[in-house]
């Protein structure tokens, strides 16, 4: 189904765009509604889900199960490191992961495989600053 360019479309485009990071439809329409756009909740997940069909937005489930999108950097297949923290997302191309889809299916008689890898942890930047963040140590009730 191709999907109309339209001026909300185009809206929601725009603001993925402005987002860091990967964001929920929620949090996009919430900023739409802030700026007073008019933009539906429903209008908002449409678009998302055209620009995500398009190649135009990257989608991905967050570990709660979320979908979260993204403005899509780089054209074609690639996956995602993605800070549980701050949501820092580094694109990356996995060789090995794409030659043991294939070599995987290819053993069971599929054809045609596609998949999905996104891996989560917490960045450089994030694991400096709780390393540097003292823990709070439970003190023993006085006798």
């Amino acid at each position: 189904m191709v999907q109309r360019n339209t001026w909300q479309r185009e809206r929601v485009r725009d603001a993925l765009a402005d987002a860091s990071g990967f964001v929920s439809a929620q949090t996009l329409h919430a900023t739409l509604r802030d700026e007073n756009t008019g933009i539906g909740l429903a209008t908002v997940y449409r678009a998302l889900a055209g620009l995500a069909a398009a190649g135009d937005a990257d989608q991905l489930q967050s570990p709660e199960g979320e979908a979260l999108y993204r403005a899509c950097t780089s054209g074609g297949h690639h996956h995602h490191l993605i800070c549980r923290n701050c949501g820092r997302t580094v694109e990356i191309a996995a060789t090995d992961v794409e030659q043991w889809a294939h070599r995987t299916a290819a053993q069971h008689g599929f054809t045609q495989a596609e998949h999905i890898v996104d891996i989560f942890g917490v960045c450089a930047a994030c694991s400096a600053l709780q390393a540097e963040t003292p823990v709070a140590v439970a003190k023993e009730p006085l006798a």
